[in-house]
């Protein structure tokens, strides 16, 4: 297994609070890169996780459930809370579902969800998933919808869709709507208007089934789906950063 040059995991050492950042479905710890550099900038102990079967080949994940994805995540809790008093979770799309599910399940001190799916699109092809693995291993992606055409040159992702590992997305975003209303600590949820990868109409799904009492929707509106990397990210950064100095306040 050879890890793709720049996709590598990384971790900022740092203060007492504790930043763990996930990556995206087929994506690769560059999509929140930039994100951790501005967090360890602030002072917060920042670590990144490659999720099983990402940033190798196509091939690796097909064989990844989506168990190895969350024990990615946890074993990635497990070594930040070792050297920080505190945790935030920070996931982007799929790894924002990471986030929450996580959150519910490990004493975190709050969570941010980035263009998170609330669940799969209503698109029948998605119906026979099931059947479709056996026949088919990879589905295109859609256009790009970067809205900065110059951010997307140091993001690592597969270039299509492994069949087999959308199912278990769809398995994980169904134990993900089952821990939303589990969540206790603050939740911030941000998208774009202009996602189009996870339509905006996932975010109010999300809020309205988070349990915490401290819950929160920003927008985006000038960024495509990989808001981290995209045109406003300096407002998503701050956003970010803005959430955990209020927790932290509360």
């Amino acid at each position: 297994m050879k890890i793709i040059p720049t996709a590598e995991p990384f971790y900022f050492p740092g203060g007492s609070t504790g930043c763990l950042l996930i990556h995206g479905f087929t994506g690769s710890p560059t999509g929140v890169s930039l994100l951790g550099e501005y967090l360890a900038e602030q002072g917060y102990t920042v670590l990144a996780p490659r999720l099983f079967g990402h940033a190798t080949c196509p091939e690796d994940m097909m064989r990844a459930r989506w168990q190895d994805w969350a024990a990615s995540v946890e074993d990635g809790w497990h070594l930040l809370k070792g050297v920080t008093d505190q945790v935030f979770v920070m996931g982007l799309s799929m790894g924002g579902a990471l986030s929450l599910y996580t959150s519910a399940r490990f004493p975190v001190a709050g969570t941010v969800a980035m263009s998170t799916p609330y669940d799969l699109p209503a698109d029948p092809r998605l119906k026979y998933l099931k059947l479709l693995c056996k026949f088919r291993h990879a589905a295109p992606k859609g256009e790009s919808d970067w809205q900065d055409p110059h951010a997307a040159a140091g993001h690592v992702s597969y270039p299509n869709y492994p069949t087999r590992a959308l199912l278990e997305l769809k398995k994980l975003l169904g134990e993900m709507r089952v821990a939303l209303p589990k969540l206790t600590k603050p939740v911030l949820l941000m998208h774009s208007r202009k996602d189009g990868g996870v339509s905006p109409e996932n975010m109010p799904k999300i809020y309205a089934q988070v349990g915490s009492a401290k819950k929160e929707m920003f927008w985006i509106e000038n960024s495509g789906h990989v808001m981290t990397r995209d045109l406003e990210k300096e407002r998503v950064f701050q956003a970010a950063h803005e959430f955990v100095v209020r927790c932290n306040t509360l």
